[in-house]
């Protein structure tokens, strides 16, 4: 088992892909600031490890695994540390399993046929504030909330509120929101600080969950 330094992210890895568990665990370990702490086959193994270790910072997560899937894993690790990110790396793409792992609380939604490079990189866009996707996700995430018809209700966004919820939706950072809508970082905090209020959520995720499940956008 690898021990993290005090300056370092810890991560843990749940991978049943032997080869690739390895491979990212080892990239994980290259990069400066970041240690895979714990790498695991299934969610059962890392549950078990939550009754003795430190939670980690960041959990890369696969969804197909033997016994408990990772999206039935996400809200029982969310339950034992609910400031643990989970980034759910995976070859499943389907509406269904985008859905419930937003849901259930992800912080990302990658596909194992980006780089393992970009993957770990995901980890400091999480660490940023932001919510990595493939493209193809984000895409799918919104053409999820267009089928899904009218809002259910509007909590009094404001115009600026609705833009920006939607950029958080599809995984963009303040930073990002911030150059793209030519604010100043500040500004999207205090926007950010509002839509959380309105929605009744106190986190990223929380507003995200939301907007999916309510239909928001």
């Amino acid at each position: 088992m690898r021990r993290e330094s005090r300056a370092t992210v810890s991560v843990w890895l749940i991978e049943d892909n032997d080869y690739y568990r390895s491979t990212m665990a080892k990239l994980i370990d290259r990069n400066q600031g970041m240690n895979c702490v714990q790498a695991f086959r299934s969610c059962e193994e890392a549950i078990s490890a939550f009754r003795n270790e430190p939670p980690p910072e960041i959990i890369l997560l696969d969804i197909g695994l033997p016994g408990m899937s990772g999206i039935q894993g996400i809200s029982r690790f969310k339950a034992w540390s609910p400031s643990t990110h989970i980034v759910i790396l995976t070859v499943h793409d389907d509406d269904a399993d985008v859905f419930d792992a937003i849901c259930a609380g992800a912080s990302g939604y990658l596909l194992k046929d980006l780089s393992p490079e970009s993957a770990v990189a995901a980890i400091n866009e999480v660490l940023s504030g932001g919510a990595p996707m493939n493209p193809k996700i984000a895409r799918r995430v919104l053409e999820m909330f267009a089928r899904q018809g009218a809002p259910k209700g509007e909590y009094g966004l404001s115009d600026r509120e609705k833009e920006i919820l939607k950029l958080l939706v599809e995984g963009y950072s303040q930073k990002k929101i911030a150059n793209d809508l030519y604010l100043s970082v500040h500004t999207v905090n205090t926007h950010l600080k509002n839509i959380y209020n309105k929605l009744q959520v106190h986190s990223r995720t929380g507003a995200v969950s939301k907007a999916f499940n309510e239909k928001l956008l």
